[in-house]
């Protein structure tokens, strides 16, 4: 099993922007050089707490500080621009960082963003289907292109005005053919769009604030997408994200993970708490759909959601959830605000060199299943 990391990332106030930038950038680095193998971060246009706007130019400004960890837009919106857009930058990126570049996508959830774009009232997911189909046909074709999809707003040819003589009218190509690993994040239990990813050979990862039980949906339905189109599916390709501290001590990891006022997984906890409330999604929180929604509260969700402890404690609750949801390719690091340095660098630590070392001791090889 892999060791991957994703950051929203989410921030409390009180903090400037450009110490939180930084602090993003010194965790990727981080996650790097203890050998992660990728790492996702977020983006929003409105979101004063999760205040990265494009993934991809926060990523970029890591690839020369980064020597091995794959580079993952945690997820490019793709609602938000035309998705030339996203194909053309997406593969000078890939050039620029080796090849290394995870492109992590999705439609856009935050309402805000689509209100201040104008596109409140568009059906973004079909805007989401449609993006995904012109990048890969982009990345596919040959110029002048004349892509023009059944029901897809976007029709994109350089036939009127090619000239290859003298190099115009021709999109840029990423460097990994047939082309970049591309991830959707899932956040929904029984999600049918995971049926779509095994579909078109796209990566599910399954989101940290799921409860075991909705996790162990997203499988299924995987292999269904990939069943249909006569593939066998590898598990090696399931990302599953986890909200994970470790500590050198039981009582400090317990402290800093769900007690303290000012623990940044509280913090984290009760604004996803606050917004999926507010969004009518209690469901994610819960046990089962019929539990009343006054029985979700923070120290619940703190209880059944955050992984807590010492490194040994950490892998045994790992690896019990690695059976409950019958084996996963990439466990996905969730990182926090560092209310404490220290105590988030030495969390990151332990979990790649001693946690991860016991869980795939004791799991064995990841084979597909």
């Amino acid at each position: 099993m892999k060791l991957g990391y994703f950051a929203m990332p989410l921030h409390p106030h009180g903090r400037t922007w450009q110490e939180t930038l930084h602090e993003d950038r010194t965790a990727v680095i981080l996650a790097d050089s203890l050998g992660y193998h990728d790492a996702f971060i977020g983006e929003h246009l409105t979101d004063e707490h999760e205040n990265v706007t494009n993934s991809l130019l926060f990523l970029a400004t890591l690839i020369n500080e980064t020597s091995q960890i794959r580079l993952g837009t945690g997820t490019t919106n793709l609602s938000h621009q035309h998705p030339v857009l996203v194909a053309a930058n997406s593969a000078m990126f890939d050039h620029l960082s080796n090849g290394r570049l995870i492109l992590g996508v999705s439609p856009g959830a935050l309402a805000s963003d689509a209100e201040v774009l104008g596109i409140l009232d568009e059906n973004r997911n079909k805007m989401f289907a449609e993006a995904v189909d012109v990048i890969t046909a982009v990345w596919e074709s040959e110029p002048p292109y004349d892509i023009d999809l059944p029901d897809n707003r976007f029709k994109v040819s350089t036939r009127q005005t090619i000239d290859q003589n003298v190099g115009v009218g021709v999109l840029p190509k990423p460097l990994q053919q047939p082309r970049p690993e591309i991830v959707g994040t899932v956040v929904a239990p029984f999600s049918k769009g995971v049926i779509e990813m095994g579909r078109k050979d796209f990566h599910p990862m399954s989101a940290n604030f799921l409860l075991p039980q909705w996790v162990a949906t997203h499988w299924p339905n995987y292999v269904q997408g990939k069943t249909d189109v006569g593939v066998t599916a590898d598990i090696a390709d399931w990302r599953v994200a986890r909200t994970i501290f470790v500590a050198d001590t039981h009582e400090e990891a317990v402290a800093y993970a769900k007690v303290q006022e000012d623990s940044p997984y509280r913090f984290y906890y009760s604004q996803m708490l606050k917004k999926m409330r507010k969004l009518g999604r209690l469901e994610l929180f819960k046990s089962s759909r019929e539990q009343p929604d006054d029985e979700v509260t923070l120290e619940g969700i703190l209880d059944d959601l955050v992984i807590a402890g010492t490194a040994e404690e950490v892998a045994e609750q790992l690896v019990e959830f690695n059976a409950q949801v019958g084996g996963f390719g990439e466990l996905v690091y969730a990182g926090m605000d560092w209310v404490d340095e220290g105590l988030g660098r030495r969390s990151m630590e332990l979990m790649a060199t001693e946690v991860m070392p016991a869980v795939n001791a004791a799991i064995g090889d990841v084979e597909p299943r």
